[in-house]
């Protein structure tokens, strides 16, 4: 119960902080034995509660506890063997003497006079007896094995001793957290402060009184502590009708959770939860829209009611309940006068939960059950287990098929955001500075399974990449300007580069489907990005610019390179754009224009498993280690003012045989972005040369062919004259 909101609340409305309670041991005097020893002694309970005393009705034992009768200076305590040294440090009673072992059995039959009974301002209130009481809950965890029990203050007190044993509820605290006038000694008193007092009033029955921290209950909405209070409710049994066991087959059998450890997190809360209490005693909200026979307490269910309420709440909304006579729900068949409406409203995590139902069910475009759930941990046990348990007992089935659970933002140094600490990070601002794809880019880079960290130094690192992809496209629509089917070549026809990158792109495509398959998206973001500045640009697009640039219109390897580049950039964007959103539909309307469907609308496209060839991967994985070794020793040259760019260059290169081999039908000095190469056998190096010859004016290659400054190579030579000629005619 929270007295700050005044409502009862649910396991899901609930968080636990650290909190600091006033912990004391008290003697309640025993006024008839179930066992010789206890004659004249005392039980001793234990509690965190001090506000609870009032609420005292009976104590709980254990029967099959070892008990022991202390006895110092003239008087005698019961409490459990294993806990009496805790007990003497909690107290600081040191000496006397065990004077009797008890089983928890022989205390049978026992009863105690409440500490206040006999209070002269008390009017003979506290006068009752207080039954010792077996119960299964007394443990000898903490405390001293004999346990306070209020049942109008706890579910385990309620259970044992009412439910029982028929004991009744006494009403001493109302719904703002204050006693009862009729409650005497602390009437009117707020249970959050009335410790001091209470200890006051115990006089010698207090044995000890000192200060414990512990995990404690909190409201979620509040903060406030809260309090345990025995109300009226209207709950969702988790037994009676098969709850429990139909939602733990759903979760066990019927969803896939990511993580898989929400799982044993969901399992465990609907394994050990109570029953539902779904009923809020809140100014606003749904109401519950029932009418109670006052005589028998029955529910009235009547279809031809319940149209009349859902008309009513259809036309007017759920204020309707309040604000319409119950006369007119009931009709003619039932008089107002012998029915109570119900005024009570729904807890929200119910509310919550009807989504699948009204948005799942109802819209054409969506299925049932739902084929994700997403939203932080905590809401396995608020949303999630809400839209399970609503859906198990009125479907029989769970309403999504896979959930997902994401951690939380933290600031750069992981500490929780908070306005008095100043780390907020307001996306806002960060969209408003950097574009929404950055923030939309961080979150995917991001392990979103546990709590992310956030700043702007972790931001600039997603700019930096996000830069690289942005050219990497701009890069591809440039070459691709003027891409037409009459240029496309099939991927059999191919240069072994092109076919290279071709299977790339295949594992690539198989990658993402397996990976977005299971939710694991983190890894999707690096291989894109390794794809796009290793693959790419500082590998396939450096080695295919000459072509591009220089090659006739009508070669097989400038056509075969636009192909690839149009199957790279198809795939490319869209696999981006449900993440660079706003750059993937720039890009897709700048390469097919803004009356093309947007990119948003197209699906992934499908990859022919033909592409596919290991056989070729691990030869260019060869010649791959072979370049990396030459773009090195280039460096070198360049740095030690050998050449100045590499197409001043002729390499040779030394390299094992089945190296070699791998460069067979390749042109070396094309992959290695020099004018000329040449290869030989032995230990892996290379020796870096200035070329010979003249550089052509056009394609900047450096070979003897080239005569003069500012003259062609041949190749180029063939392609002007072609080019000219075309102009010509």
């Amino acid at each position: 119960w929270s007295p700050v909101e005044k409502t009862a609340l649910a396991e899901a409305e609930v968080e636990y902080q650290d909190h600091v309670s006033t912990q004391i041991d008290v003697a309640f005097p025993v006024v008839t034995a179930g066992h010789p020893a206890l004659e004249g002694a005392e039980i001793v309970i234990w509690t965190t509660t001090p506000w609870t005393i009032p609420g005292n009705r009976a104590i709980c034992y254990g029967s099959d506890i070892d008990y022991v009768v202390l006895e110092v200076d003239g008087r005698s305590f019961a409490v459990a063997e294993a806990l009496l040294a805790a007990f003497r440090e909690r107290t600081g009673i040191k000496g006397g003497e065990i004077t009797a072992h008890l089983k928890g059995s022989d205390v049978a039959g026992t009863v105690c006079a409440h500490p206040w009974r006999g209070h002269a301002d008390a009017g003979g209130y506290y006068d009752f007896d207080v039954p010792l009481l077996d119960g299964d809950h007394v443990t000898t965890d903490a405390g001293t094995g004999f346990v306070h029990t209020a049942p109008g203050h706890g579910q385990e007190d309620f259970e044992v001793a009412t439910l029982k044993y028929g004991i009744e509820v006494p009403h001493t605290v109302g719904e703002d957290g204050r006693y009862f006038n009729h409650v005497p000694l602390v009437a009117e008193h707020h249970v959050y402060k009335v410790a001091e007092h209470v200890c006051e009033l115990l006089g010698e029955r207090l044995l000890g009184q000192s200060q414990f921290e512990h995990s404690y209950p909190h409201s979620w909405r509040s903060k406030a502590p809260l309090i345990f209070r025995n109300t009226a409710q209207w709950f969702i049994s988790m037994d009676k009708t098969g709850l429990r066991d139909r939602a733990l087959k759903a979760i066990r059998d019927e969803v896939r959770w990511v993580p898989s450890q929400g799982q044993n997190r969901i399992e465990a809360m609907v394994r050990d939860r109570p029953d539902w209490v779904i009923s809020r005693q809140r100014a606003w909200g749904v109401p519950i829209p029932l009418f109670v026979h006052r005589a028998s307490g029955e529910i009235l269910v009547d279809e031809a009611v319940n149209a009349r309420i859902l008309a009513s709440f259809e036309k007017a909304g759920a204020d309707a309940w309040f604000a319409t006579p119950a006369e007119d729900y009931l009709g003619d068949a039932y008089s107002a006068d012998d029915y109570d409406q119900v005024t009570d409203v729904i807890d929200v995590w119910f509310d919550s939960g009807c989504t699948h139902a009204f948005v799942a069910e109802e819209r054409d475009e969506l299925t049932w059950p739902a084929d994700l759930y997403l939203e932080g941990s905590d809401q396995h046990r608020g949303w999630f287990q809400s839209s399970l348990l609503e859906a198990c007992l009125t479907r029989g089935a769970a309403p999504y098929k896979n959930v997902l659970t994401h951690g939380f933002v933290m600031d750069g140094e992981g500490r929780k955001m908070s306005k008095s600490l100043g780390n907020v990070v307001s996306p806002l601002k960060v969209i408003d500075q950097y574009g929404a794809d950055i923030l939309r880019l961080w979150t995917i880079a991001t392990d979103f399974q546990d709590d992310v960290r956030i700043s702007d130094t972790i931001l600039q690192g997603q700019i930096d990449a996000y830069r690289k992809i942005r050219n990497t496209l701009r890069y591809m629509l440039g070459s691709l300007e003027g891409f037409s089917e009459a240029e496309r070549v099939d991927a059999a026809d191919m240069p072994a580069l092109e076919r290279y990158v071709l299977h790339r792109l295949a594992e690539l495509d198989s990658f993402i489907r397996e990976r977005v398959s299971s939710y694991d998206l983190t890894p999707v973001l690096q291989a894109l990005y390794q794809f796009c500045i290793q693959d790419l640009s500082a590998f396939y697009f450096d080695i295919r610019k000459d072509s591009l640039y220089c090659d006739s219109p009508e070669s097989l390897t400038r056509r075969a390179c636009r192909t690839v580049l149009d199957a790279v950039f198809d795939r490319l964007v869209t696999w981006l754009a449900p993440v660079l959103v706003f750059t993937a539909e720039e890009a897709w309307q700048a390469r097919y224009g803004e009356a093309a469907d947007s990119v948003h609308l197209e699906l992934w496209r499908d990859t022919p498993e033909a592409w596919l060839n290991p056989g070729l991967a691990a030869q260019w994985a060869k010649v791959r280690a072979v370049r990396s070794e030459v773009l090195l020793k280039l460096e070198d040259a360049r740095r030690d003012k050998v050449i100045g760019a590499s197409l001043q260059a002729h390499v040779n290169v030394v390299a094992p045989a089945d190296d070699l081999a791998a460069f067979d039908g390749l042109d070396a000095a094309e992959i290695f972005i020099t004018s000329t190469a040449s290869l030989s056998e032995g230990e892996l190096g290379a020796n870096v040369a200035r070329a010979d010859g003249h550089k052509c004016a056009r394609c900047w290659v450096v070979l003897p062919e080239v005569k003069d400054e500012g003259g062609l190579c041949n190749r180029c030579a063939d392609v002007v004259a072609e080019l000219d000629a075309k102009a010509g005619a």
